[in-house]
């Protein structure tokens, strides 16, 4: 995706809330499934993480686009922006240029 889309998706993401929350516990399985079904559902999910360490935010958010074939959208503090087009129904209409 290009700047211009990515932007776009960013633009869309500013209204939305957290559906998935990151515990200090870290991505398990469960969490994984949970922001699966989720972008199915929606394309374009915030995820919220907690604990005060950027790395680590930074590490999973880059983990769980890499384990969900998702793309990175924006991360900004503890909020983390992740978009997967749907497969069978796109609801989100991305330009192409």
């Amino acid at each position: 995706m290009n700047s211009k889309q990515i932007s776009y998706l960013r633009g869309l993401a500013h209204n939305l809330n957290p559906v998935v929350m990151i515990s200090n516990k870290g991505l398990s399985e469960a969490v994984l499934k949970e922001i699966n079904l989720n972008l199915d559902a929606h394309e374009l999910i915030k995820i919220k993480v907690a604990g005060d360490d950027r790395e680590l935010r930074a590490q999973l958010l880059v983990d769980i686009c890499a384990q969900t074939n998702a793309i990175v959208v924006h991360h900004i503090g503890k909020q983390l922006v992740v978009y997967r087009k749907s497969a069978t129904k796109p609801k989100i209409v991305v330009p192409t240029k």
